[in-house]
């Protein structure tokens, strides 16, 4: 077949996911036109330039102009980020109409795939190609959720939620399917609609547990001052990551900051006594399938990242915290016992059942078959009542 493949660019995690799904077809034989932007264009086609040399005219990586975020200490700058797109849009939309009209001349797609990333959703439904969505998000929209995971700690339901709900529901609505990766496996509520576990890198999938008494950091804010002089004060050691290597006079000796290598990160993760990070659901996903303990710190107003960390919280995985206090890593690292007797009992998977999933779904849509409710491959969710999907929405 011939697989038109959309990757959103805002952040690595969606490019490092798409990576295994688009390797694995071009393993079975897929002819494949990537596009994707940001960061994640340099690095697709960078690590799919050896598919290419192995395979001559098997893929091709197209970068298109997406949406950015900018971030500030407390989170993303909504701002800023308005204004920036907004500037960069006449030239944004000149590349991607100029690509469009390209595609369309050349290469003729029988299935579109989208990783959370609208321009080759668009591309598909103005052209009545069938289109499946392979991602994280849709499982703020597509699963139920128990009433407590959507209300703010007042009570009262979350505007944040509501928010975060809908601009996922209207992303990618009218999909052939949807193929929905999580580290939680809360109840299915929508047709064509398949839970499978976390899409994880080789590497993650090599890598082998062994504790040791480090606690990986992993910031994005790269001049988070505040944060270095809080870890310089405590008596625990540090491996920084995300924020440069440069150490200050007033660094303390027990923070070490790393430069990013990939090898070296997943080495500094596999062996870590816990790690701290975002609410990030790459990070999250690896961090649990290797039975690691994560305090997570979600940015504000950012509800997936909220939603994944609170539900590390209720599966007993590591806990969560609004900000890093002294009081707050303090009494996750106190409680990493319980933490790591419940990360024992995960449910680890490979990448079998997604790509089985992907397989069942290409092989229907080359068979020209019907839209199905449901696949015939296994997958982790159960779909729910109206009656039960609506007590859980309450």
């Amino acid at each position: 077949m011939r697989i038109l493949y959309g990757v959103v660019g805002e952040g690595m995690g969606h490019a490092t996911r798409s990576r295994v799904v688009i390797e694995h077809l071009l393993d079975q034989g897929h002819e494949l036109l990537v596009v994707v932007s940001g960061r994640a264009h340099a690095f697709l086609a960078d690590v799919l330039a050896q598919a290419a040399v192995r395979a001559p005219g098997a893929v091709e990586v197209r970068e298109i102009a997406g949406l950015h975020l900018i971030y500030d200490e407390d989170g993303v700058d909504r701002s800023e980020s308005v204004w920036s797109n907004v500037a960069a849009a006449p030239a944004s939309l000149r590349t991607n109409v100029g690509l469009y009209a390209e595609v369309v001349g050349r290469f003729t797609p029988d299935a579109v795939i989208s990783d959370f990333e609208s321009w080759a959703y668009l591309f598909a439904r103005v052209r009545d190609i069938p289109v499946v969505s392979i991602d994280n998000m849709q499982v703020l929209n597509r699963c139920a959720h128990p009433a407590a995971m959507k209300r703010t700690e007042t009570g009262r339901r979350d505007a944040d939620w509501t928010v975060a709900k809908w601009s996922v529901k209207v992303k990618l609505p009218g999909a052939w399917h949807y193929i929905v990766s999580s580290f939680f496996f809360p109840p299915v509520r929508k047709p064509r609609t398949t839970l499978v576990p976390p899409i994880l890198r080789p590497q993650i999938l090599a890598a082998k547990r062994e504790r040791g008494e480090h606690v990986l950091v992993y910031q994005t804010a790269a001049n988070n001052q505040p944060l270095l002089a809080l870890l310089s004060a405590l008596p625990h050691r540090f491996l920084v990551y995300g924020m440069g290597t440069e150490r200050s006079p007033d660094l303390g000796a027990n923070v070490e900051l790393r430069p990013f290598s990939q090898d070296g990160f997943i080495d500094d993760l596999r062996t870590a006594r816990a790690v701290v990070a975002g609410g990030g659901y790459s990070l999250m996903g690896e961090a649990v399938h290797l039975g690691v303990p994560m305090l997570a710190l979600p940015l504000a107003s950012q509800y997936e990242q909220m939603l994944n960390a609170r539900y590390l919280t209720e599966l007993g995985y590591g806990d969560w915290a609004p900000e890093l206090t002294e009081e707050a890593l303090n009494a996750f690292l106190s409680a990493l016992d319980g933490y790591e007797a419940a990360l024992a009992t995960y449910p680890r998977q490979g990448n079998a059942m997604l790509l089985g999933c992907v397989d069942e779904v290409l092989r229907r849509i080359g068979l020209g078959e019907p839209r199905r409710d449901a696949l015939d491959a296994p997958s982790m969710g159960d779909r729910v009542s109206a009656k039960i999907d609506a007590a859980l929405e309450e």
